[in-house]
């Protein structure tokens, strides 16, 4: 197929010819003929025919597109410069430019070769191939430039020609390139100023407040660009126009040539569409850029329109679901403040101050009026709303506590006085129809005083009312008989309520009050929860965008002015340079909620599924919570000598808070545990439901995070250790209980009294070592007492064994090293809390194991090759001292039931009192065995049967014997520091053995092995 290939048609420039115009066999020096016509000269050059005809059209082509259209129509004078040539290079000359000559030609001027032969040669060429050229203008032989001057005026001439013309080729070429550079200039710049207004026009607002500043600003900068832009281009023209006029400039007497003017006029032409494009541009620009400011005037409008009607729409949802009115004084004054709190997060002020803003856009002629206006009318509306139920809530309150004063008023007045009036009515008085008048008029005098009390009826009140009142109207019947009848002797009369029928006075029956009661609890009792699983994510969701815009405030309004240069002087001296310590890592967190954790949790919106993977997923992050907590003491310790400075009352006032800036400090802390409330209340809502089992995951994994900051808190109070704690790896758990000691080795043999008198330590378990501290208590500066732990003793982890139960109580535990040389006896507070530390003590002590297995894998199989080589009588005699029997005793390993071949183990001692020695004869490369030792009856009457299970994985040894048979719960272990070393073991299995099998003292017992694998 063809392809044609189509190029963009551009005129010459002098770049593209450069060279070609170098070598100047063509100029066009500004003369011009006495009609206007531009002269064209081509100067004597001694390679004219040699010069390709490419270059040559090119250059006479660039010529003669300089003049204007009006000059080089008249016609083109060429000006042929041969006189120290020959006649051959004029016929030459002209055969080239009638063949190749683009403009029109008026008149061709030969200056013919000066030397006589070459000029009679000239003469007759000039006759006989006139007609060759084919030139349709006069040709005009000339003899001398003095011929040439009667034609042309010498100051269109240049001196080469006799003239007066200056003329600089070098000079012209840079000019020429200089004008056509601005032009490529002007041009480009006015096509990218067409292109942006293009792109400005076609841009579509965005639709939220980040995008439109972002626009904003990316417009600005490249709007910004582009002037800068124009005012070089301006710049370059201005400069070129007065290098163009330089000759004038120097010298008065110096006139520019025809061309020269046209090159100024050009240049002016050029800087006057700068001038208008820029106008043009500008007045554009000013449009988009006014409607970019309204269309982020708008979006911030609508972005706090959305916030303060969520807000409000949320409280008075809240509000209406909130219908309790209180059952006692002191809980209606409770509602009361809830109301007022409730009330306070309103922002009424902020949406009506939100309204007015909004008005103010409609009278700036705001483009989106129609959009602001309904908006401006929502917010007047749901202020209105929330104002009026408010209004109604506090009259409910109101009447409630009212009327709840007027019902204890009644309780404990009006009934009181009615029993004691009862009681003190004597019954021998009452006989009398005197005394029963008497009696009845009193009753009946305080029955009328039930009016003043206005009597209402919640429940709990109408009993008692009912019941004083029944006790009122049986004693008046009673007195009513004996007033009006004495036939028969008066009996006392006991009021007994529960067994007459009830009747309650005219105004405990007022139907409107018992309605009104009814409604207001069955709505508060018998309603479902409010605040469902949808509920507590917005709520989460809302909490978090308040938090993170009160941390922004911190920042923005405290932390970033303490560089203010005009608020300097007003800090005190006890806060230069400690701008750290005062918010510490306050802004990690802030950008870690602000960039990452709100717009995650946002996204739960629509699927709250997600909202546990958040916690798990930013598990780590959110440990920057840590180290806030821990420089919180620093943080409050400096805030105490300079928080009633003018620079932070200045910078409040500035913010508008009504709270100082430390309750603000406290948010972070506030912030971390609510959300393990929030995480509790959403998995009640969730019982039993998909995603119940990673809630509980989250909710553990914020516990945990709590945890690790409140030991954290406790850990830099530790005083008096000399290490570096960091070095002791993570710290696992920490907490107080009571510890006693017991020493069974050393000179110091001794059993603590201080079994009888605990002693009071705070422990700390990290990874690596177990620290006991003692806790004190300091007051500082009349504020609350601050904890500190005094250091006393510390245990490395990998040297210690612990012992789970401790006989006569479930709530201590032992922990012990060196062979139990030392115990350390620990009591809890709870069984709770002790099997959770011992649960985190096996994990360290397995971790241990584990690292381990791998080293002592390798070790173990050398040293059972290497123990080969001896025999038993030959370790018996090294283990053995003088005048001491050695018995030696063989196991021999049966196979298991599950046909896993065994192993052979030698049993060497040399007293019950003194060190066992294991042998090893055949070890396979398993990591991990079970081993059970049946022992059975020897010659011994004394022998004792039973089972002992030892546990072998790498340097880590348990004997366990079960408590039933042997009347002891023993679990003993020991990790051992190298594979030679054995000590620990022997002793162990020698106690073991003599103690818990009562075989101390036998002479003689037979051990059957027998080999399990350990799954894992």
């Amino acid at each position: 197929r063809n392809e044609i290939m189509q190029q963009e048609i551009r005129p010459l420039v002098a770049v593209d010819i450069i060279e070609q115009l170098h070598r100047q066999f063509a100029i066009l020096s500004g003369g011009r003929g006495k009609d206007g016509a531009p002269i064209i000269t081509f100067p004597e050059f001694a390679g004219f025919s040699d010069i390709p005809d490419e270059d040559f059209l090119n250059v006479v082509t660039y010529l003669t597109s300089i003049p204007s259209l009006e000059a080089a129509s008249i016609g083109f004078i060429i000006i042929i410069d041969r006189r120290r040539d020959k006649w051959s290079a004029v016929k030459a000359s002209l055969t080239r430019i009638a063949g190749a000559f683009p403009g029109n030609l008026q008149l061709v001027f030969v200056l013919r070769p000066s030397r006589f032969i070459q000029r009679t040669i000239a003469d007759i060429g000039i006759k006989l191939y006139r007609d060759d050229f084919k030139m349709k203008v006069p040709i005009i032989m000339l003899n001398s430039v003095s011929d040439l001057h009667g034609y042309i005026d010498k100051s269109q001439l240049t001196r080469e020609l006799g003239g007066t013309l200056e003329y600089g080729h070098s000079q012209w070429i840079h000019h020429r390139t200089a004008i056509e550079n601005f032009a490529m200039t002007v041009k480009t710049t006015a096509q990218m100023l067409q292109t942006f207004g293009t792109d400005l026009a076609e841009t579509e607002l965005p639709n939220d407040v980040q995008c439109t500043e972002e626009l904003l600003s990316a417009h600005t900068d490249h709007h910004s660009k582009l002037k800068d832009e124009l005012k070089l281009a301006v710049k370059q023209g201005a400069t070129l126009l007065t290098c163009i006029r330089e000759p004038v400039t120097r010298s008065a007497n110096s006139k520019l040539s025809p061309d020269e003017l046209e090159n100024v006029a050009t240049v002016e032409r050029l800087l006057a569409q700068l001038d208008e494009t820029e106008k043009a541009f500008d007045q554009f620009w000013t449009k988009h850029h006014l409607k970019l400011e309204q269309c982020l005037q708008l979006r911030h409008f609508e972005h706090d329109f959305r916030e303060v009607k969520l807000t409000l729409d949320n409280l008075m949802e809240a509000q209406a679901g909130f219908s309790d009115v209180g059952d006692s004084v002191t809980r209606v004054e409770h509602l009361l403040r809830e109301q007022k709190q409730l009330e306070e997060k309103g922002q009424v002020c902020k949406a009506q101050t939100l309204a007015l803003h909004g008005e103010q856009l409609i009278q700036n002629n705001h483009y989106a009026v129609d959009s602001i206006r309904p908006k401006c009318v929502e917010l007047r509306r749901i202020c209105d709303d929330f104002t009026n139920e408010t209004k109604k809530k506090y009259d409910i309150l109101g009447k409630s506590l009212e009327l709840h004063q007027q019902l204890d008023k009644v309780s404990d007045k009006w009934c009181e006085a009615g029993i004691y009036l009862l009681a003190s009515q004597a019954v021998d008085k009452c006989q009398s129809q005197e005394g029963a008048e008497t009696a009845l008029v009193e009753i009946e005098k305080f029955l009328a005083t039930a009016k003043e009390h206005q009597l209402s009826n919640p429940k709990e009140i109408l009993q008692k009312l009912e019941d004083v009142q029944e006790m009122f109207d049986k004693r008046q019947v009673s007195l009513k008989k004996l007033a009006a009848k004495q036939t028969r002797p008066v009996q006392p009369v006991a009021p007994h309520p529960e067994s007459s029928p009830k009747r309650a006075s005219p105004k405990t029956t007022r139907p409107e009050c018992v309605f009104f009661f009814h409604v207001c609890f069955a709505k508060h009792y018998n309603s479902p929860s409010f605040f469902s699983f949808s509920h507590i994510i917005n709520e989460l969701i809302e909490t978090e965008r308040v938090y993170v815009e009160e941390l922004q405030s911190i920042i923005e309004g405290y932390a970033s002015e303490m560089d203010n240069p005009n608020l300097v002087h007003l800090i005190p001296s006890t806060l230069q340079n400690k701008k750290e310590i005062l918010f510490g890592n306050l802004p990690e967190i802030y950008e870690f909620h602000n960039r990452i954790f709100l717009k995650e949790i946002e996204n739960c919106i629509e699927n709250p599924e997600l909202l546990a993977r958040c916690f798990l997923k930013r598990k780590e992050d959110l440990q920057i919570y840590e180290k806030y907590c821990q420089n919180k003491p620093r943080s409050e310790a400096l805030w105490r000598q300079c928080g009633d400075s003018i620079f932070f009352q200045e910078c409040q006032r500035k913010l508008d808070h009504k709270l100082s800036l430390d309750a603000y400090l406290l948010k972070p802390v506030q912030r971390i545990t609510k959300y393990q409330l929030l995480l509790k209340e959403m998995l009640k809502c969730s019982k039993n439901s998909e995603g119940t089992a990673e809630l509980e995951e989250a909710l553990a994994t914020v516990l945990d995070i709590i945890k690790s900051v409140n030991d954290s808190m406790h850990q830099i109070a530790i005083t008096g250790y000399e290490g570096d704690v960091s070095e002791l790896g993570k710290l696992l758990m920490q907490g107080s209980f009571n510890v006693w000691t017991d020493h069974k080795k050393g000179h110091n043999k001794v059993k603590d009294l201080a079994r009888f008198k605990p002693m009071q330590r705070h422990l700390f378990l990290y990874t690596k070592m177990l620290l006991f501290c003692k806790k004190r208590e300091e007051n500082t500066d009349g504020h609350e007492k601050t904890a500190s732990y005094s250091f006393k003793n510390s245990l490395k982890m990998s040297t210690v064994g612990i012992t789970e139960n401790v006989k006569g109580d479930n709530k201590k535990f032992e922990i012990w090293y060196n062979g139990r040389e030392e115990v350390y006896i620990i009591q809890a507070s709870s069984v709770e809390l002790k099997n959770t530390w011992i649960s985190e003590i096996r994990k360290v002590l397995t971790g241990q194991l584990e690292a381990c297995r791998g080293r002592t894998h390798l070790n173990l199989e050398r040293t059972a090759l290497a123990r080969k080589r001896f025999t038993l009588q030959g370790l018996s005699n090294r283990r053995a001292p003088p005048k001491v029997k050695v018995k030696r005793h063989e196991i021999k390993s049966d196979p298991t039931p599950l046909g896993f071949e065994g192993m052979s183990i030698s049993i060497l001692h040399e007293n019950l009192f003194g060190n066992l020695l294991i042998l090893f004869t055949q070890f396979t490369s398993h990591r991990c065995w079970w081993i059970t030792l049946d022992i059975e009856a020897g010659r011994s009457s004394e022998a004792a049967d039973g089972i002992v299970v030892l546990l072998f994985a790498g340097y880590f040894l348990m004997l366990v014997t079960p408590g039933t048979k042997f009347g002891i719960n023993l679990a003993l272990s020991t990790i051992f520091p190298n594979h030679s070393d054995y000590s620990s073991l022997f002793s162990m299995i020698d106690t073991f053995l003599s103690i818990s099998l009562g075989c101390r003292g036998r002479r003689y017992f037979k051990v059957q092995v027998l080999v399990i694998r350990l799954q894992s």
